[in-house]
């Protein structure tokens, strides 16, 4: 069953957050990983939220998924984020 990692974010700093988008794709594709949503434009259809941006990530597994966000490759990645952006991130079984 896949497993999707969704990710709300809010960049504080633009050129650090480069460097995160540099790395991160070499690390989700040798995880079996792909970008469904990358930062596209959102609508609001109910409620609040106003997202800035909106990551949606596709692995084959939830346990492909938890290898990959504590994998060495990504944590690597995952610092320099964390030290550019706001995060909110999980991990759902899909269907």
């Amino acid at each position: 069953m896949p497993a999707f990692v969704i990710v709300e974010i809010e960049i504080h700093d633009q050129d650090l957050y480069k460097s995160y988008t540099q790395l991160t794709p070499a690390s989700i594709a040798s995880y079996q990983g792909k970008f469904v949503v990358r930062g596209g434009e959102t609508s609001v259809l109910e409620g609040d939220w106003q997202p800035k941006r909106l990551v949606l990530l596709e692995f084959p597994s939830m346990e492909i998924a938890n290898s990959w966000w504590h994998s060495e490759d990504y944590t690597k990645a995952r610092e320099i984020r964390q030290r550019a952006a706001t995060t909110k991130m999980i991990i759902v079984d899909g269907v």
